[in-house]
């Protein structure tokens, strides 16, 4: 009984059930079965009268992997059945799944080295990276291995997998694609590395109470990373501050130098990322920031503690915390900091690691390439080139050259106001020298455009990387454009509206140089590891070869119709969906039917996403419901999570109001059969991977033009969800592949959206015209869900009344609804819907990470794929 509370104890911290990730598994069921009620420490009766063989330390059968746990419970964390705890018998299988990642990284490391292959260097400030457990047991693939090796020893596999805190590195999608992006570059075989920081504080714990959000520290780090190595060994000088020094050379040229610097350190951990079965173990390298000067101990010992210990705690407050996807970051100097700290550490890595191999700069873009994730790591260019020009003494043409053709910018936005720019009195303040690089590199420029377009003093301004005026500012993407290789946007849609809106004057003078690089998600962890049911019945259909390959899941298309196969599948879904009622059940005390539909929005909380679209549909059902008690609907459990901005005032509103009509309808005895509406709150990794293979409906409703791409509609589609959003980043191209009459497709188009705007849109007509939205509206003016404050949600009414409705809420509301009635008519024949359903697993393996990644390196980064031998 001890054990038992003890388990439920560990798994009540991360707010996973113990039992969800049981039955979801079955792997720890089944083990514990054959071992119930042994001792930790107690050996497993051999399967023969054979004696046992054990490989330690790299054997990755049930006896190897076993005899491993037991000696590191014992002699590495000295530890027995009397002292243990869940964390310890967590780190006991990590550390035993750590001897097995270090042989193949070392092997892997080895084999770049001597080989000389060209390396991809990944810059990213967010890694979501969610649980590591699971996703290396995965692509090690000894999931019932582990299960059964942890039950020989009496420990409980799923207690020990929710022991683990997801490393929320990240804010969304950003971060979650990078992580999927590391997987599958491992998986290829492409000899990459990713770098980022390692934050003491990652992405915000929300809380919600009385429907607010409330944000508090997430802790990930409380009890240490035990997947990561510090190498103190590893540690390089980032300088800031000071100011640009010139001096005469012997040659009569003017040397540049950067004196009288502040200067910290930044310490390498290291976090083994191993590909899906082939031996190849790439890493993630973060950054940790320490200080450079020693405690002032003439200030301590005077009692002038704050004074002795401050400086050092200024210079760590750099990889402190992650910085909250705000709005804008403008006059932040800490985030500028920490992106500069990112760049400079990693390029002083990336140039240690080719002078190991050749002294040659002219080889730099054969051995080097350098991606950088959205803008926030395009401060890479101006730092290569100081490196260049200042400590190589290079002529400014080749080294511009080199650069160049090393640097590869991705794009992640189509909202102007959120490309980055920082204030050139904060760069000249903190880097002077970059500054002065950046004046340069946009004066030849300007010189470019003068020579194509002659004095277009217009197009010079829209196109300078350094805007004029009396507050100038350097526009990030202005300098990945003019100093990378190739920018890429993140999906069809998304890089022919950049071409085409913001950056076709670009794309005139450079139109070689943008690309599109359509996103994609790991099916290891988005079908594999979360859905183990499913992609059983998948291997069982089709065999295995899925897993690296997801194209091959077109050979499921036959099945589609096939009852049997139709009825496996179904109920495969409805015990995703039982898990995740008790997940509900256990977090929020509200029951909600597995046999309803679930209909699910899972996003960070954006006026744009429109969440708050969804919510006007809910009232707007309960509405029709109170009218009409008899009225033949399909019961539905509409789903919320996601975090806003703890700055973003709105999209806090937005949750406190789903809450709140949440609570209004969950507890009307006349509706609450047949209709709920919920909010999961501290949405993270771990929790998508129990709601993506539960969803009925996947709803991906942005307005049109915004969404860059977006994945979770990837993930719903793979796990066997329908899409209804609109034409809108990845949508387009899914609706492509899964078919028309397979996706529910509604709205104004990017064209329409923009012909609106140009016309004058004018929200009140659609208020004025539609009784049940202005019904909907009417009700959330008027308190009846915030009777205790009844001009709670005001703002949101002003929102899209009084201050133009700009992501257009009001114009797409009766589409929306009219194409969910269209859902839940279909939904009612469930042979159809199930076969539309399939097709959507069919038809995505479009959507792979492996094949962006693949794309990514046959344009731009040119790196050979290897292969190792076990």
């Amino acid at each position: 009984m001890n054990k038992a509370k003890n388990t439920s104890s560990s798994s009540k911290k991360t707010g996973t059930k113990t039992t969800k990730a049981a039955k979801k598994t079955n792997l720890a069921s089944k083990a514990t079965t054959k071992q119930a009620g042994k001792n930790p420490g107690t050996k497993a009766a051999p399967t023969s009268s054979r004696k046992q063989e054990f490989t330690t330390r790299s054997g990755l059968d049930r006896d190897s992997l076993r005899e491993d746990i037991k000696l590191h419970l014992r002699h590495t964390l000295a530890k027995d059945e009397f002292s243990r705890t869940p964390w310890d018998e967590y780190r006991s299988v990590v550390l035993t799944l750590m001897d097995r990642l270090h042989d193949k990284w070392l092997t892997t490391q080895a084999h770049y080295h001597k080989t000389g292959v060209k390396r991809v260097y990944y810059l990213s400030m967010e890694y979501l990276i969610g649980r590591l457990l699971d996703n290396i047991v995965v692509n090690f693939d000894v999931q019932q291995e582990v299960a059964d090796a942890c039950a020989d020893l009496g420990l409980d596999y799923d207690a020990i997998r929710n022991s683990e805190w997801d490393a929320g590195l990240g804010n969304g999608g950003l971060g979650r694609l990078a992580a999927c992006f590391l997987d599958s570059m491992a998986t290829l075989g492409i000899p990459a590395i990713g770098y980022g920081l390692r934050y003491d504080y990652g992405i915000f714990y929300q809380k919600v109470i009385d429907g607010f959000q409330v944000e508090k520290p997430d802790l990930w780090l409380r009890y240490g990373n035990p997947w990561d190595i510090v190498r103190p060994k590893i540690q390089y000088p980032v300088h800031f501050y000071g100011h640009q020094g010139m001096h005469s050379a012997d040659n009569g040229h003017i040397q540049y130098s950067w004196d009288q610097t502040s200067k910290v350190l930044a310490v390498a951990y290291d976090t083994p990322i191993p590909g899906y079965n082939n031996n190849v173990v790439n890493q993630l390298r973060l950054w940790k920031a320490e200080s450079d000067t020693a405690l002032d101990l003439q200030s301590f010992n005077q009692g002038q503690y704050i004074d002795a210990v401050r400086d050092n705690q200024l210079e760590q407050n750099i990889t402190r915390v992650l910085y909250p996807n705000d709005k804008i970051f403008v006059g932040q100097e800490l985030r500028l900091k920490q992106e500069y700290f990112l760049v400079a550490a990693s390029m002083q890595d990336i140039i240690r690691r080719f002078k190991n191999q050749t002294d040659d700069w002219e080889k730099f873009p054969e051995k080097v390439a350098i991606q950088c994730n959205d803008t926030h790591p395009n401060l890479a260019i101006p730092e290569l080139m100081r490196i260049l020009l200042d400590e190589v003494d290079m002529p400014w043409e080749k080294a511009w050259d080199i650069t160049v053709k090393t640097m590869a910018y991705t794009n992640h936005t189509l909202l102007p106001e959120a490309l980055e720019k920082w204030p050139v009195s904060l760069m000249r303040q903190l880097l002077p020298r970059h500054l002065n690089i950046i004046y340069e590199i946009n004066r030849r420029f300007m010189d470019k455009i003068k020579g194509t377009y002659g004095e277009d003093h217009g197009k010079m301004s829209r196109l300078s990387i350094v805007s004029e005026g009396e507050n100038p500012v350097v526009h990030m993407a202005h300098l990945g454009i003019v100093g990378s290789t190739k920018v890429n946007g993140v999906a069809a849609l998304h890089s022919r509206l950049l071409v085409e809106n913001m950056f076709h004057e670009f794309n005139e003078l450079y139109p070689d140089k943008f690309t599109n690089k359509t996103n994609g998600i790991t099916p290891r962890r988005w079908l594999k590891q979360c859905n183990l049911e499913l992609s059983a019945l998948i291997t069982e259909k089709i065999g295995d070869d899925w897993i690296t390959d997801l194209d091959q899941l077109k050979k499921l298309e036959p099945f589609a119709e096939d009852a049997k196969f139709q009825k496996r599948f179904n109920k495969i879904k409805l015990n995703n969906k039982k898990v995740l009622a008790e997940i509900i059940h256990e977090n929020q005390g509200i029951k909600v039917d597995p046999n309803s539909m679930f209909d699910i929005q899972i996003k960070r909380i954006h006026e744009y996403k429109r969440q708050l679209m969804a919510a006007l549909h809910v009232i707007t059902l309960y509405n029709r419901l109170k009218d009409n008690p008899s009225l033949e609907t399909v019961p539905r459990t509409v789903i919320f999570g996601g975090k806003a901005a703890p700055g973003y005032t709105m999209a806090k509103l937005h949750i406190k109001l789903i809450n709140a009509i949440g609570t209004k309808i969950n507890h009307d005895p006349e509706t609450s059969d047949r209709l709920k509406c919920v909010f999961l709150d501290n949405y993270r990794v771990t929790l998508a991977e129990s709601m993506i293979p539960a969803a009925d409906v996947s709803e991906q409703i942005s307005t049109a033009g915004m969404e860059a791409s977006g994945t979770g509609n990837m993930k719903f589609a793979l796990n066997g969800a329908l899409t209804i959003g609109t034409l809108d980043g990845a949508n387009v191209e899914i609706k492509e592949e899964v078919g028309d009459e397979n996706i529910f497709i509604f709205g104004l188009t990017v064209e329409q959206v923009d012909e609106l705007r140009r016309q004058g849109y004018n929200p009140y007509l659609y208020y004025q015209s539609n009784p049940e939205l202005k019904r909907a509206l009417d009700q959330i003016r008027d308190g009846f869900f915030s009777p205790e404050d009844p001009g709670l949600f005001q703002p949101i009414i002003q929102a899209l009344l009084e201050q133009g409705d700009y992501f257009m809420v009001l114009a797409d509301y009766e589409a929306y609804v009219k194409k969910q009635e269209e859902l839940e008519q279909v939904y009612k024949n469930q042979k159809e819907w199930t076969k539309k359903a399939i097709y959507n697993v069919a038809r995505v393996g479009k959507f792979s990470s492996d094949r962006t990644i693949k794309d990514y390196n046959d344009e731009i980064w040119k790196s050979e794929e290897v292969t190792l031998e076990s």
